[in-house]
């Protein structure tokens, strides 16, 4: 295990720069500290769906997801290192074959709410997908593992599929998206 923090502010930062893993330092804005604290973000939006009265499939799903998500910080925050498998993805998969399997097809975009619960995890969605741009943009210029982007885009799909089922399941509806001109 790591160095247990028994002080939490080390005024190291100040300067605008953090350490890596491998104890290098950046800058606090480079595109490494972006995608991690993307992921960062979005495991705390994660949280605030969990937060909400949750099916407990669902909520079991998210908290493995949770520590998915900090394995994938600790994977961006060291160069070089490759902790996502593709399991993760695989699983992923799996889930959303289960969640989706008794939802109707869609016919139209869904607008996000529904529920307070499906609300959250629809910030989470579109967090999840920054989360994914940003880490596509760091492959741009450093080695990163070609799993932890497939994991993003898979996460972001299950994270609607999910919002989907938790608009049902608190007995609220999903917002179907009406087009301007119908909307008159």
């Amino acid at each position: 295990m790591g160095n247990r923090l028994s002080k939490i502010y080390t005024r190291t930062g100040d300067k605008g720069v953090t350490g890596l893993g491998d104890g290098s330092r950046v800058d606090k804005d480079s595109l490494r500290v972006e995608a991690y604290g993307t992921v960062d973000e979005l495991n705390s939006a994660v949280g605030m769906v969990l937060a909400a009265g949750l099916p407990e499939d669902i909520r079991n799903c998210l908290l493995r997801i949770q520590h998915e998500l900090f394995d994938l910080g600790g994977e961006l925050c060291v160069p070089g290192t490759m902790v996502i498998p593709d399991s993760y993805t695989d699983q992923l998969e799996h889930d959303l074959d289960t969640f989706n399997a008794d939802l109707p097809a869609l016919k139209d975009f869904i607008l996000p709410g529904g529920s307070e619960a499906a609300a959250r995890c629809h910030l989470a969605r579109t967090i999840a997908r920054r989360a994914e741009r940003r880490v596509v943009s760091l492959a741009h210029e450093q080695a990163v593992n070609d799993a932890s982007i497939r994991y993003l885009n898979r996460l972001s799909d299950l994270l609607f599929v999910t919002a989907r089922v938790l608009a049902r399941a608190d007995g609220g509806k999903e917002v179907l998206w009406v087009h301007g001109d119908r909307r008159l």
